[in-house]
C-alpha cells in the first residue's frame, strides 16, 4: 500500500468560499495512487471543507447568505478574542466538517460532474489555512 501526505497553504480572502479543487487533484496525480482514498484535514476550528456546485456561482453565494442569517455575527457571544467574527466562526466549522474523504478511481478524485471542494472561510480577514491532504491506495 503507498500513502502519500503533502500540507498545502491555501490564501483565504475573508469570509469567502476558496475552490481548492485543482490544488488537490495536482497532489492525487503526485501521488500515483490509480485507486485508493484521498483524505482531507483543514487544521483550524474557524474555517471549514465542503464539496459543493461548482458550476454555478449562484450556489456558493446562496449558502453564504443562509449561513450568515443562520449563525449572525453578533455581540453577545462570551468569547469574543479574535473580535466579534470569531465565535460564529466556529459555530459555523462545527455545523460543516473539518475534514473529507474522496475515493481515488484511475488516479483521478471521484468527483460527482458538479462537484468542487472548497475551503469555506468563515473570518472577515485574510488567513493562510493549512490542509493535509494524505492518499492512500
Amino acid at each position: 500500500m503507498t500513502h502519500y501526505q503533502k500540507l498545502l497553504k491555501i490564501p483565504t480572502t475573508g469570509n469567502s468560499l476558496y475552490n481548492a479543487t485543482s490544488e488537490i487533484t495536482t497532489v492525487v496525480t503526485e501521488s500515483g495512487v490509480i485507486k485508493g482514498i484521498c483524505t482531507l484535514f483543514l487544521r483550524h476550528t474557524s474555517a471549514s471543507l465542503i464539496i459543493q456546485e461548482n458550476a454555478d456561482p449562484d450556489v456558493l453565494l446562496d449558502l453564504a447568505k443562509f449561513m450568515s442569517q443562520l449563525v449572525p455575527e453578533l455581540s453577545n457571544y462570551r468569547h469574543s478574542a479574535e473580535g466579534s467574527d470569531d465565535m460564529p466562526a466556529h459555530i459555523r466549522t462545527a455545523i460543516t466538517h473539518t475534514s473529507e474523504n474522496i475515493p481515488i478511481n484511475n488516479g483521478h478524485l471521484v468527483l460527482g460532474t458538479w462537484q468542487g471542494i472548497y475551503i469555506w472561510e468563515h473570518r472577515q480577514q485574510n488567513h493562510s489555512r493549512e490542509l493535509v491532504v494524505h492518499i492512500s491506495g
